[in-house]
């Protein structure tokens, strides 16, 4: 019997199948799988955590209602994440009729790929393994330098913020972020580009 045989025991292509065909157990293991990385998106993008966890419940509720108009099931991930990001940008897109918001969704010129390597700015901070208790003065700093990042990325334009952390936060590929944020790679690869020395310039003090 189906019903005997565990998810966990399924590829991934099979649960959203399932979860296409209505089984609610299958889509509250996706969600399981997934929403940890759509609310980092959502956050990274907007700031903000109960707007993120906002766009998470928006999110697979529009999932759950238009999985059975999926394609195919191996278009899921791409297609959750393409969600989660145009309700990211519809949300910056409210926040931009509050007059004190300055979030620009302009992209700007591309720009030549830097030397950064796909780990990006946040994967080349040291983080101290032991925590605060083993080293107090290098974990705070770290910590700092985390935060400095993190608002740095509010002021890059959104068309490249997003397309920066799909690469360097979720290991996206470019062709995955074109299908994503439904652009050309060559669009996505220059948006990428320009964010990254975007973010360079902003982290120089740290340097």
């Amino acid at each position: 019997m189906a019903s005997a045989v565990s998810l966990d025991d399924l590829d991934e292509l099979t649960v959203v199948a399932r979860a296409q065909d209505g089984d609610l157990h299958a889509f509250e293991w996706l969600i399981s799988a997934y929403q940890g990385g759509v609310f980092r998106l959502a956050f990274r993008m907007l700031g903000d955590h109960a707007e993120a966890e906002d766009i998470v419940q928006e999110t697979f509720i529009a999932a759950w209602r238009n999985l059975p108009n999926l394609s195919a099931p191996q278009a899921f991930i791409p297609w959750l994440y393409r969600t989660a990001t145009n309700k990211c940008f519809d949300q910056l897109r409210r926040s931009l009729r509050r007059p004190t918001d300055p979030v620009s969704f302009d992209d700007g010129a591309a720009g030549t790929p830097g030397a950064a390597g796909e780990g990006e700015l946040w994967n080349q901070l040291p983080m101290p393994a032991g925590g605060p208790a083993q080293d107090p003065a290098v974990y705070h700093e770290t910590e700092a330098q985390m935060q400095a990042l993190a608002d740095v990325l509010q002021t890059v334009p959104a068309g490249l913020r997003v397309c920066w952390l799909l690469r360097g936060v979720h290991n996206f590929s470019y062709a995955e972020i074109a299908a994503i944020v439904q652009q050309p790679e060559s669009t996505v690869r220059g948006r990428i580009a320009r964010a990254r020395r975007l973010l360079a310039e902003g982290m120089q003090p740290w340097r």
